[in-house]
């Protein structure tokens, strides 16, 4: 039956009227279910369906009017797409008829379904594109959909075509704004990790600081950190904090590839217990009584991919730990490897501080203060000799000399405490300390020495390069001294354009250099570093029976 002209006016402002509200609807799930109602009303349907098709083209929802719930949950399960659903599916135009089930491609009904007979369906396009589909069955008034109603429907269509499209734009801009806010928090989160992680080298404020953040902005209950120990094979647990009044394993101390906390470690990744009921290994009876139910277990990776330990997280609630907790979590975990990393390194390089300070003052007393001492017992020596042929004047002043060397040395000693250069250096005069040097070579050896500089080519040369020629050469004298025999020494001091050069020549016995470089004495080793430090080289040349030449040369500035 067809509609009178006043009837379908009626009709088509009632649906100009709810489709206005239907655009203005941003809710999905709302908005389909005023579309089913509202055609519904429009035809005077008994049923009604609409079909909703996700971007593959499949039936992802399929909302009714007109059965109750005990009607819908006597049938066996939701459409699939098949039958009169799948023609329409892939329909352009709406499909109207008196006896759906004399359509050839009619599946029929499954059990419990409620009889249906007259059908109009109409799909629900937008573009090229189809959203969704609007099913009616069993017309109340005449028994069958008329041309007016088809229209009236395919109307409603592309009003729901635009509003279902407002809605799904909406619900992703939504989703979008929710994701950018979440990593905005993320990354202000990451941010403040970085920057209190970056403030400090002390490893306890570290990961103290760690645990604090991590535990506050996801909610965690409770939570460990394990470090890697030097043996690179086992994980020590430094920090526990949280609600758990004790630790979740029941040992502190984790091979690689051993429970949850050794497996993070061996295979690099986060490990999640989601049933800590089930779980046996290492846990705590306790820890599950106290109402945890997950625990997390993720690597703390610094650079070059270098493990540093394990931190681990426990919650109470059922609330899964998401691929983006654990995401963040990996996230922070890197930061704080990377922190934990730098911690080790300055403790690393204060320890190496501390023995290079030693090895500094070792090297100092042995060619300093030793050396002194060694020259001052050449002294007394040759007093000793002198006892039945001198004077005693002049064994007097040979012990005052002696006496003046061991407060010289004395002095040296406070020097060395207070990091000053040794008093027979002067101030920053290199060429005084060298003729000083020889002065008491001559004095202790009765041997020949000579000294051969310009003072004027030593007056730019930097501090530290003056006291560690004057160290290199007074060690080379004393080596003379102990070990040449030698009746002569010559040291010899030129510059190039970019060099200084130091040489101390004797012609006393030498030594096998084959030898010497597999069983190379303390003087020795020390003249080297001492040379290498500076950024200079140091040449050994000896012989048996032909003396012994050392060269060394730093660069001038």
């Amino acid at each position: 039956m067809l509609l009178t002209q006043e009837a379908l006016q009626a009709r088509l402002i009632a649906l100009h009227r709810a489709s206005l509200e239907l655009i203005q609807d941003v809710s999905l799930e709302t908005l389909l279910k005023r579309i089913v109602r509202l055609a519904r009303e429009q035809v005077e349907a008994e049923y009604a369906a609409l079909g909703v098709l996700n971007q593959e083209g499949h039936l992802e929802a399929f909302i009714t009017a007109g059965m109750d719930e005990a009607q819908i949950a006597a049938i066996p399960h939701p459409p699939v797409g098949k039958g009169l659903i799948g023609v329409l599916m892939h329909a352009r135009r709406p499909l109207r008829l008196d006896d759906l089930q004399k359509h050839p491609q009619s599946s029929g009904f499954p059990k419990g379904h409620p009889p249906m007979r007259s059908f109009l369906g109409v799909p629900i396009r937008l573009g090229q594109h189809q959203l969704g589909q609007i099913y009616l069955t069993n017309q109340r008034i005449t028994g069958h959909f008329s041309a007016d109603d088809e229209m009236l429907v395919e109307m409603l269509a592309n009003y729901a075509a635009v509003a279902i499209h407002n809605a799904r734009l909406y619900e992703r801009l939504s989703e979008r704004d929710r994701i950018l806010t979440q990593r905005n928090a993320d990354l202000n989160l990451l941010n403040d990790m970085a920057s209190a992680l970056t403030s400090s080298l002390e490893m306890e404020e570290i990961l103290n600081k760690t645990l604090a953040m991590i535990m506050n902005y996801l909610k965690i209950d409770a939570g460990e950190i394990f470090l890697l120990d030097e043996d690179e094979k086992t994980l020590r647990m430094v920090l526990h904090r949280g609600q758990a009044a004790q630790a979740f394993w029941s040992r502190k101390r984790f091979a690689l590839g051993e429970g949850l906390v050794g497996k993070a470690a061996q295979e690099r990744r986060a490990i999640v217990s989601a049933d800590l009921a089930s779980e046996h290994g290492f846990l705590r009876r306790e820890v599950v009584k106290a109402g945890f139910r997950k625990i997390a277990c993720l690597p703390l990776i610094a650079s070059d991919n270098l493990l540093v330990g394990v931190l681990g997280v426990a919650r109470r609630s059922d609330e899964d730990l998401s691929a983006h907790d654990i995401q963040l979590l990996t996230a922070v975990s890197n930061w704080a490897g990377l922190a934990i990393e730098n911690a080790q390194l300055h403790t690393n390089e204060r320890r190496l501080a501390i023995l290079e300070e030693r090895e500094r003052i070792g090297m100092d007393l042995h060619d300093g203060v030793i050396q002194d001492l060694y020259g001052i017992g050449l002294g007394l020596d040759n007093t000793i000799h002198m006892l039945d042929n001198a004077s005693t004047e002049t064994i007097q002043a040979e012990l005052r000399k002696a006496i003046d060397g061991l407060n010289d040395a004395i002095r040296d000693l406070r020097a060395y405490i207070l990091d000053l250069r040794p008093h027979q250096l002067g101030q920053g005069s290199l060429h005084d300390g060298l003729k000083k040097l020889i002065t008491e070579y001559r004095a202790h050896t009765l041997s020949e020495a000579s000294l051969n500089v310009a003072a004027e080519d030593l007056l730019n040369l930097a501090p530290e390069k003056a006291k560690g020629l004057f160290r290199i050469c007074q060690e080379a004298l004393a080596n003379a001294a102990k070990h040449a025999e030698a009746r002569r020494v010559d040291v010899n001091i030129w510059q190039t354009d970019s060099r200084i050069m130091l040489e101390v020549r004797d012609n006393g016995k030498g030594f096998d250099q084959d030898h010497i470089q597999s069983n190379i004495g303390h003087g020795l080793s020390n003249m080297m570093r001492r040379a290498h430090a500076l950024g200079g080289e140091l040449e050994i040349a000896s012989a048996r029976g032909e003396g012994t030449s050392i060269l060394v040369w730093l660069p001038k500035n």
